[in-house]
C-alpha cells in the first residue's frame, strides 16, 4: 500500500487529464492500445464506486490521424481544423470504448472565458453534476478551434484544476508522460531523483529545474505545478503520473508504482 494509493481508495469524485503525450506514440500518431488500457482502468475506478470527469486533449494527434495531409503546416487555421478534425474522432473512440462497458459519454468544448462568468460557471456546474450522476462521463476539452492560445501553449492541465474545482472534486490526477516531478530534467540527468510528496509548492518551484517539454504535447512540468497550485488552494490533492505506462492507475492504487501527490491545503 503507499499515500498516493490511499488518496485514490478514498477519493469519490476524481477528474482525470489525459494528454497528448499519453494518448500518442513515438511518431505522434494515436496509440489505440494505450488508450484502450487507459479506459479500462478508468472503468475499474467507476466500479469502485468512483464519478469521473475526464479532461482529455488528443484531439490535435487524432485530426493528424485522421487527415495525415496537413500535418506539416504550421499555418494556425489547419491546427485548428486538424483539432475540429481530430474532436470527432477523439470522441467517437471514448464513445466505442466506455460503450464496451455499458457507459455512455459526454463532450464539453470550454474555453478560459468560461469559467470567468458566474451564469456560465453554474451551467457547466448544473451539466456536469447531471452527466455524473446519471453514470455519464462528461469527456472535457479545451475548444480548440477557435482558442489560439490553447494551441500555442496548452493549458488543459490548468482547464482540469479548473474544472475540480467547480464540481469540487476530491482529487485531480494529471496523467503524463512522466513518472512525477523530478529533482532536476530526467531526461538530462540519470541522477535525477523522483519527489513524491510536495507539501510546499513555491519552495518547490525554488529547487527544481522546470524546463522542457513532451514533442507532441503542449504543456510542461510548470503547467502541471500551476495546476497543483490551484486545486491545492482549495483542499483538493493532486497527483501526477506516468500515464504512458500501461496499468498506472492499478499499479499506484497496489503501490507498485510512484507518482507526485501535492496535497491539499
Amino acid at each position: 500500500m503507499s499515500a498516493v494509493g490511499d488518496i485514490i481508495r478514498n477519493s469519490r469524485k476524481i477528474v482525470v487529464k489525459i494528454g497528448s503525450q499519453t494518448l500518442s506514440d513515438d511518431h505522434g500518431a494515436v496509440n489505440e492500445a494505450a488508450m484502450h488500457n487507459i479506459v479500462e482502468q478508468l472503468h475499474e475506478l467507476m466500479n469502485m464506486g468512483k464519478q469521473l470527469i475526464i479532461v482529455s486533449s488528443g484531439a490535435g494527434i487524432c485530426g493528424v490521424g485522421a487527415i495525415n495531409k496537413w500535418h506539416r503546416k504550421e499555418d494556425i487555421n489547419y491546427k485548428q481544423a486538424l483539432c475540429a478534425i481530430g474532436q470527432v474522432e477523439l470522441m467517437m473512440a471514448y464513445k466505442e470504448l466506455f460503450g464496451e462497458y455499458g457507459v455512455h459519454v459526454g463532450q464539453m468544448l470550454l474555453s478560459r472565458d468560461d469559467f470567468g462568468d458566474h451564469m456560465r460557471n453554474l451551467h457547466i456546474r448544473n451539466t456536469l453534476f447531471t452527466l455524473v450522476d446519471e453514470g455519464v462521463v462528461p469527456i472535457i476539452n479545451e475548444n480548440d478551434s477557435v482558442s489560439v492560445e490553447e494551441i500555442k501553449i496548452g493549458d488543459n492541465d490548468t482547464l482540469s484544476a479548473l474544472t475540480a474545482n467547480l464540481w469540487g472534486a476530491d482529487l485531480l490526477i494529471i496523467l503524463s508522460d512522466i513518472d512525477g516531478i523530478y529533482d532536476k530534467n530526467p531526461k538530462d540527468n540519470k541522477d535525477a531523483e523522483l519527489i513524491e510528496e510536495v507539501y510546499d509548492i513555491d519552495g518547490l518551484m525554488l529547487e527544481i529545474d522546470s524546463t522542457g517539454k513532451s514533442r507532441f504535447g503542449t504543456g510542461g512540468v510548470v503547467t502541471k505545478i500551476t495546476a497543483a497550485e490551484k486545486v491545492t488552494e482549495y483542499g483538493i490533492p493532486l497527483i501526477l503520473a506516468n500515464g504512458t505506462k500501461p496499468d498506472i492507475l492499478r499499479k499506484i492504487v497496489a503501490g507498485t508504482e510512484k507518482a507526485t501527490i501535492f496535497y491539499g491545503k
